[in-house]
């Protein structure tokens, strides 16, 4: 049964539904995936009682003539900043070690209310802060991919989703959620050629989802094509009145809504994003994705985001300082780790709790944010980024007054080596260069995977929306999927 594991979200789906297999066949053969692929790293804790329960419900269901659930049959990757009933919780950090949440995230319900199962926690950066998945207490995600030239130096899966984008380019689930707060999606599903898409801000709600920036961060789907994403987002997304951002909308039929047939619409291109350095294997990529939106019938507009230059500082302001005030809360009183030297007071308690918990990356977003915050600094930083990031959010909307979507390169390079980068934090944090301004303006953008690079490692594409337009942002991305033709899949090593 290990071919049913070739098998996409809408595959399994109606696979089920059919009776050409049954769901349990399925959750096992992923089961035994999972089971295979410890090198990887990229589960920390594996649910397979949970994913067959789910299963048998499907197949129950379908023997007794009922209708089956959107998601009956697809056992799915969570990604650990998600709050499961029951199962360990932990942010990929060692302050949160052993957490039991005695409640679920809205996101994950809504999943499980869809008849998904889930196969388990899957690791990531330390509460999503990293580009590389390196910052992780539990250990390093390794990328499945390798270079084509023999080199066999693990790779980054790309940050903070790397347990996410890892498990599904390898095959350890059909799909899987992430959370994108400048790029955790996006970046991610270029560097393991994956596709991945960040809705619009407030689509699907933030309670229960462990937070690192409350005015940025956003849950969205994982998975191998655009449907999948397509799919699974309709799941995910929804109103919840405990989430004070969460826009009161119903949610679109993006599946059903689904075209590559771009006739009529207008491409974006930002000259801004065509940065110094860029490799000619991103700049040719580049150009093939404009020469495909040209075939699916668009019109290529050249644009200008004149801010784009500040989006970057700008975020590595306002979220450390968002990050500063979110972890405040972790303090080895009420739950999580407790670090209580002999003879210590309060003051102590926190102190070694906080420096024994939290890791180095995540040590240094809390300085600088508990910094931009302070008495003194709070004008000159915090407040001038929020300015900055009001005129990044209108450089978009005049943008679209002349576009429908725009075109974009997804990261300025392909995966490179673990520990390449992490030497040098403003090397890792440029990663995020070209994710970043969409995530300040609470767009909709995903990564699509458009090719290789001459060491046959997958390079993305990204689509920057509309507010509220995730069905043109899909679209285009389906268009590019079509004439990509994109194929590669990383081959087994673990």
């Amino acid at each position: 049964m290990s071919d049913l594991t070739d098998l996409g979200v809408a595959a399994i789906r109606d696979g089920v539904r059919a009776g050409s297999f049954s769901a349990c066949d399925v959750a096992d053969a992923f089961i035994v995936n999972v089971s295979k692929a410890k090198a990887l790293n990229a589960f920390l804790v594996e649910t397979p009682e949970h994913a067959i329960a789910a299963a048998t419900a499907a197949d129950t269901a379908r023997a007794a003539g009922e209708t089956l659930k959107a998601l009956a049959g697809v056992p799915i990757g969570m990604k650990d900043l998600f709050c499961t009933n029951g199962v360990v919780t932990t942010a990929a950090s060692r302050i949160l070690e052993g957490f039991v949440p005695p409640y679920e995230s809205r996101v994950s319900q809504n999943l499980w209310d869809a008849g998904a199962g889930m196969l388990g926690k899957l690791n990531m950066d330390q509460f999503a802060m990293g580009s590389s998945n390196e910052t992780s207490a539990f250990g390093n995600v390794i990328s499945p991919w390798r270079r084509a030239n023999g080199d066999t130096a693990p790779l980054a899966p790309g940050g903070s989703s790397g347990g996410s984008s890892s498990a599904v380019a390898a095959r350890l689930c059909p799909a899987a959620t992430g959370t994108d707060t400048g790029g955790s999606i996006r970046q991610p599903a270029a560097f393991t050629g994956i596709t991945g898409i960040k809705p619009t801000y407030g689509r699907c709600s933030r309670w229960g989802t462990i937070a690192f920036a409350s005015s940025l961060d956003q849950a969205g789907p994982m998975a191998r094509d655009v449907r999948d994403c397509a799919i699974l987002l309709e799941a995910m997304a929804g109103f919840d009145a405990r989430d004070a951002t969460s826009l009161k909308l119903d949610v679109p039929q993006w599946e059903a809504g689904l075209s590559g047939d771009l006739s009529g619409k207008r491409v974006g291109i930002p000259k801004e994003y065509r940065v110094d350095g860029m490799p000619a294997e991103i700049e040719a990529l580049w150009q093939q994705g404009i020469d495909w939106m040209k075939d699916a019938g668009a019109e290529i507009v050249e644009i200008s985001l004149p801010h784009t230059k500040y989006a970057l500082p700008a975020y590595y302001i306002i979220a450390p300082a968002e990050a500063s005030s979110n972890l405040a809360r972790y303090d080895g009183v009420r739950y999580g780790l407790r670090d209580l030297p002999e003879g210590a007071g309060l003051q102590d308690m926190y102190a070694a709790t906080r420096a024994e918990g939290f890791g180095d990356e995540v040590k240094r977003r809390i300085l600088i944010g508990t910094y931009v915050l302070s008495a003194g600094f709070y004008d000159a930083y915090y407040t001038q980024a929020q300015k900055v990031r009001a005129l990044i959010a209108r450089d978009f909307e005049q943008a679209f007054e002349r576009c429908d979507v725009l075109l974009t390169p997804t990261a300025p390079s392909a995966a490179f080596a673990l520990g390449e980068k992490q030497a040098d934090p403003i090397a890792m944090y440029l990663n995020d260069v070209f994710t970043v301004p969409s995530s300040l303006a609470g767009l909709p953008a995903m990564s699509v995977p458009g090719g290789l690079d001459k060491d046959g490692l997958p390079l993305g594409l990204q689509i920057i929306g509309r507010p509220l337009d995730e069905q043109g942002v899909l679209n285009a991305g389906l268009a590019i999927e079509q004439r990509a033709g994109f194929v590669a899949r990383p081959g087994v090593w673990w």
